[in-house]
């Protein structure tokens, strides 16, 4: 059984940062693509950042992109989401997701169906 566990979040003040974490147990961390997404209320869930197998590839979404940056560690099994300059709009509950899908280490999803397991979520309030 794959568990994912999002931690870190809370309230910052605009222009101010926080970083994530996501520890997910059950499968070889290193066999993982990892993503995170966010839903803001009455808004879809959105994609923020993801990240290769390898850490050779990362992609994020427009609207974080020179603020928020994603990484892991594979001896830790963690995937961090460091967020920073952050705006009253980037307040959500932010998710971790992960899959074993595909099998080249530089693959990344963005499409949140394609992936299998996912946390309970980690609430971030950024105040202006």
């Amino acid at each position: 059984q794959v568990h994912v566990a999002e931690s870190g979040g809370g309230l910052a003040q605009s222009g101010g940062s926080l970083r994530l974490s996501c520890v997910v147990s059950g499968r070889p961390f290193n066999s993982l693509i990892l993503g995170w997404f966010r839903q803001a209320p009455g808004k879809e869930r959105e994609f923020v950042a993801a990240i290769s197998r390898t850490a050779a590839r990362t992609g994020n979404a427009d609207s974080v992109k020179g603020r928020f940056t994603i990484s892991r560690d594979n001896a830790k099994s963690t995937s961090y989401l460091q967020m920073n300059s952050l705006k009253p709009e980037d307040t959500a509950v932010y998710y971790c997701a992960a899959t074993n899908q595909g099998y080249l280490g530089h693959t990344i999803y963005r499409d949140p169906s394609e992936y299998d397991w996912w946390g309970q979520g980690t609430q971030v309030t950024v105040s202006s």
